[in-house]
């Protein structure tokens, strides 16, 4: 008998890079079917608080991961993990008040959610009284452009477009926690429902690991699917992101990838 498990990622073109195989049917599990659905990676996160959480596999940021690690296991396989892939801290470039993170202090910042990793890195680097202004990801450059906030903490393909609003770097974030830590960045992880049982757990991972070999081996049989759900992004645009957030840790985190997970978990107040 055939099980349909839910499996939420998200729309991004390394998310859709990754998954596209498994849920297509070319890898997967024996006697076991995705019902999938691509959500913003907040909205993952906010989902997987919830109890139940709707979903049996999904894409998570640290804060969210470790408020439910009791319910779900880490896969070894589909993190956005690496070195040189960090958030941004921006402003728009006539505002020479803000020339370090500490300028933020009472300031209003527009961050991606919560239960980002971006936002555990804004707590830990930032001054302590600035306002987090909370948006989709997405709607973070125009609102710093038009000055809706003083600076934004833009993630995703954002990194690669601050510049066409008007916008400069205040700072890279990731830059900070690899300078602190001397370990890769852990951005999202995949985790599994621990009532799926040991086996299964890693035999979804080792499908999702085949998927992401078969995307590096075959990227033209994904890449209609990602242009569509990457919706108005450039192609070359859309590239890099594939290119900086899919890695060697994306395939199995190893020594070094469980490392600095668990370093991230050790982060004060993350729960």
């Amino acid at each position: 008998m055939t099980e349909v498990l839910k499996l939420g990622f998200s729309p991004c073109p390394n998310d859709t890079f990754m998954f596209h195989d498994l849920v297509h049917g070319v890898t997967g599990v024996e006697n076991i079917e995705f019902d999938y659905q691509l959500l913003d990676i907040e909205a993952l996160n906010r989902h997987s608080q919830e109890v139940p959480s709707p979903f049996d596999v999904t894409k998570l940021s640290i804060p969210a991961f470790a408020r439910c690690k009791d319910h779900y296991t880490l896969l070894s396989a589909g993190a956005a993990l690496g070195r040189g892939c960090g958030p941004l801290v921006v402003r728009s470039a006539g505002r020479d008040d803000l020339l370090s993170l500490g300028d933020l202090a009472g300031k209003r910042v527009a961050i991606p959610g919560r239960l980002t990793t971006a936002f555990m890195l804004l707590r830990m680097f930032g001054p302590e009284n600035f306002e987090p202004v909370e948006m989709r990801f997405d709607q973070i450059m125009p609102a710093v452009a038009e000055g809706a906030v003083d600076a934004g903490l833009v993630i995703h393909e954002s990194r690669f477009t601050y510049a066409e609003h008007g916008l400069v770097e205040l700072v890279d974030a990731g830059e900070l926690w690899e300078t602190e830590t001397d370990l890769p960045l852990p951005l999202g992880v995949i985790a599994a429902r621990n009532s799926l049982g040991t086996d299964r757990i890693e035999k979804i991972g080792n499908a999702l690991r085949q998927s992401i070999k078969n995307a590096f081996d075959n990227p033209i049989r994904s890449a209609a699917w990602i242009a569509k759900h990457a919706q108005e992004m450039d192609a070359s645009v859309c590239r890099r992101h594939i290119e900086l957030y899919v890695n060697e840790f994306s395939l199995e985190l190893g020594h070094e990838g469980h490392a600095a997970i668990d370093r991230a978990l050790q982060v004060p107040n993350l729960t």
